[in-house]
């Protein structure tokens, strides 16, 4: 059972990595443009619009809200609010956690809109002479970006609501509550994300490292051999 739960839990960290490290690669053609004797522009570039571009910040809404009725079902002394509180807090229950999925999907399409402008992603294209293959600059493009977010963020959000409920799962199985929590929530995005961004800084200053050494060895050897040779 021990071993099950390992797997599982690998599982989860798969599914996780997959939904930070998920994009859509739009791509953007620029025009050229012949400044003296330059030539600027001609090449294509891509937007990766992420699939959680909300990251962890709507399970933290979601877990705000959750506390509001609770705080106030226990100043309240009638059997209904008492009866709302003993919903809400029981975290293996379906209310609890068939609400805090909606919460976390909601959220997610709101803070994604909020920190996401496809108007002004729009209007810096058009300003540098960039356009998305097939779609009219302008009004076309935002349209376009905006429908593109919209079908991207409804599996990202679908997605992060499960893992949101993940720990329930756990405990309804069997698992200990204080190892249930490590398959989901926001512990487990926010290790994932750490994580993965300690790797890429790592990643990237070892090929720094590497590049500034070689070039460095070579130009040693240049001199080296010069110098020798002169002799």
């Amino acid at each position: 059972m021990f071993l099950v739960e390992f797997v599982i839990l690998f599982v989860v960290f798969m599914g996780s990595i997959l939904l930070v490290q998920g994009t859509r690669k739009i791509p953007v053609q620029y025009a050229k443009r012949i400044v003296g004797n330059k030539q600027y522009g001609g090449v294509r570039q891509y937007i990766p619009l992420k699939v959680n571009a909300a990251g962890v910040m709507p399970i933290i809404f979601a877990q705000a809200i959750m506390f509001i009725p609770m705080t106030l079902a226990g100043f309240a002394s009638s059997d209904r609010m008492s009866n709302l509180a003993r919903v809400l807090t029981d975290h293996t229950g379906f209310w609890y956690n068939f609400i805090q999925f909606i919460l976390v999907v909601a959220f997610t399409y709101f803070y994604t809109a909020v920190t996401i402008n496809p108007t002004q992603m729009a209007e810096d294209m058009k300003k540098n002479g960039g356009f998305i293959p097939g779609v009219k600059p302008g009004k076309k493009t935002v349209e376009f970006l905006d429908e593109v977010m919209s079908r991207i963020t409804l599996p990202g959000s679908i997605f992060l609501g499960f893992v949101t409920i993940l720990p329930a799962f756990a405990m309804i199985i069997g698992i200990k509550q204080t190892f249930a929590y490590f398959y989901g929530g926001t512990s487990l995005l926010i290790l994932v994300g750490v994580v993965l961004d300690t790797l890429q800084q790592i990643e990237s200053h070892l090929l720094m490292r590497h590049y500034d050494g070689l070039m460095k060895s070579g130009r040693i050897k240049g001199r080296t051999g010069g110098g020798q040779s002169m002799y």
